[in-house]
């Protein structure tokens, strides 16, 4: 599903003797080069200077020469990126530079990269390796015919020639397990919804089992036994049984150190049960699990890198389908928190599911804070498009450890507001609530509902609609399911919680 690629650190003076293949070089305006690749490319700088002008390549961020490389340059094809060290650049500016060189290697099976230069650290080199990663990964299983031979699964050697080969080396392996946990969260997402419905989706998170992670699967006895009765009463219609995963990674020094935990929405088919969607783009409810993916790649990386934390991964998974036994509007149900919820459009599903879960989260393993993801309303398209997610919150230090691990790693949150006047339209005339609160606020109103099963847990809601599944493709991401989220918290957790 992608091409695989093995990166190996070697020193910037060994480089100069010892290149094959694809060569890729960073110049500033005018050609300015760092020492190493400078004293590589010194004999054929003539030439690149001729090549330069006409193709008007003058140095700027994300730009790229791609040439045949000078006969006096020891490789095949000669790549030099630009890179305007005289601006400043965003905290994951060589990631998005590690995305943007894969996206010209294409096909290339052995490639040497000179990173050199005044921000070259061995933390900015295996960022721009995880770039590379990320950018690599494609979803393809399922195409029995390739169009050409680029896009068959091939083999990428990648030597980056840094400073400090053993920093580099040491920082590179938290970004494997990162670039691993994002890939399973995009192929959960881009898995179509006959082969991953909820009980498989649950033996997938399961195998996290091999990293450490312990992991509980209720089935629909053992939830409705407890009383997840608003979780299941989404997926009465479908053929396929509810799912409820609880997954624990217990890497802090103290063990009994309360945990924090993480919840996803797991939908596995949205087809809006009997208030059912229009039939014009509902194949791409496939991807309303993208939250509960998110969860569960978070689980991997974090198990696979070994965080000092203690973590729940919590995930609601279910299928919205339409038949004699579908919960119809108007029903009323009674959530696990005692809470009674006035069905009011069937469509409005994933705040049951969560309802359910964050209930059950907080009440069983007092977490530090609780952070829940789902692809939940259309609504946070129409006010932040797909550039950020939206964030709710009842915690001012949690809502603004989240909005810098966003600046962080680019998977940016803007936070909506919250109060008494948009949790007033959700009472109901008949219960406690109702699932929807009219057309205005749409995802506000769903926040609030969120919330009434939180109690005083520090708590943030992501809305992540927008950000989840076919969002714009980008340097390190041109999958339609993004993965969105797994770096985000991973942040969050390295930067705040590990000890």
């Amino acid at each position: 599903m992608a091409t695989s690629v093995a990166i190996e650190f070697v020193p910037l003076d060994r480089v100069a003797s010892d290149t094959r293949g694809s060569l890729v070089v960073f110049a500033g305006e005018g050609l300015t080069f760092g020492s190493a690749a400078s004293s590589l490319l010194e004999k054929a700088r003539p030439m690149l200077q001729s090549a330069a002008g006409t193709a008007k390549f003058k140095g700027r961020t994300g730009t790229v020469l791609d040439i045949l490389a000078p006969a006096d340059v020891p490789a095949d094809r000669l790549l030099v990126v630009g890179l305007d060290t005289d601006k400043p650049q965003p905290q994951h500016s060589s990631l998005t530079l590690g995305g943007a060189v894969m996206g010209k290697l294409k096909d290339a099976e052995t490639v040497t990269v000179v990173f050199d230069g005044p921000d070259a650290t061995a933390e900015a080199a295996a960022d721009f390796a995880l770039g590379l990663k990320l950018r690599a990964y494609r979803f393809d299983k399922y195409k029995t015919k390739k169009k050409d031979d680029a896009e068959k699964e091939g083999h990428m050697t990648v030597r980056l020639a840094v400073a400090d080969v053993a920093a580099a080396q040491a920082a590179v392996l938290s970004r494997d397990a990162i670039a691993d946990g994002v890939q399973l969260a995009r192929t959960l997402v881009n898995e179509p919804p006959n082969v991953l419905f909820p009980i498989e989706f649950a033996n997938r998170a399961a195998e996290l089992e091999k990293l450490g992670v312990e992991i509980d699967i209720l089935d629909e006895a053992a939830a409705e036994k407890i009383g997840m009765r608003a979780l299941l009463a989404v997926g009465l219609g479908s053929e396929h049984e509810s799912r409820v995963v609880i997954m624990r990674w217990n890497g802090a020094t103290d063990k009994d150190e309360a945990p924090v935990a993480f919840i996803g929405k797991g939908v596995c088919f949205d087809s809006g049960g009997i208030s059912i969607k229009p039939g014009a783009g509902m194949e791409d409810m496939k991807g309303d699990m993208a939250g509960a993916a998110c969860v569960v790649g978070l689980m991997h990386a974090l198990a696979a890198r070994k965080a000092k934390a203690n973590v729940i991964g919590a995930i609601g998974i279910v299928e919205n389908m339409p038949d004699g036994r579908a919960q119809r509007p108007g029903d009323i149900v009674t959530s696990l928190s005692g809470q009674t919820i006035e069905i009011i459009n069937t469509d409005a599903e994933g705040r049951l599911v969560l309802g359910d879960v964050l209930w059950y989260v907080q009440d069983k393993y007092k977490p530090q804070f609780m952070v829940d993801l789902a692809t939940l309303t259309g609504a946070i398209i129409v006010a932040l498009g797909h550039e950020h997610a939206g964030l709710f919150s009842n915690n001012d230090e949690l809502s603004q450890k989240l909005l810098a691990a966003g600046i962080a790693t680019g998977e940016k949150v803007w936070r909506m507001p919250l109060g008494p006047s948009y949790d007033k339209l959700i009472d109901s005339k008949f219960a406690d609530m109702k699932n929807t609160g009219g057309r205005h606020g749409g995802s506000i109103t769903a926040a609030q509902f969120i919330q009434r099963f939180v109690n005083d847990t520090p708590w943030a809601h992501l809305d992540i609609a927008g950000t989840g599944m076919g969002s714009p493709a980008d340097e390190i991401n041109q999958s339609w399911g993004s993965g969105w989220g797994v770096r985000l918290l991973d942040r969050l957790v390295s930067d705040h919680y590990e000890k």
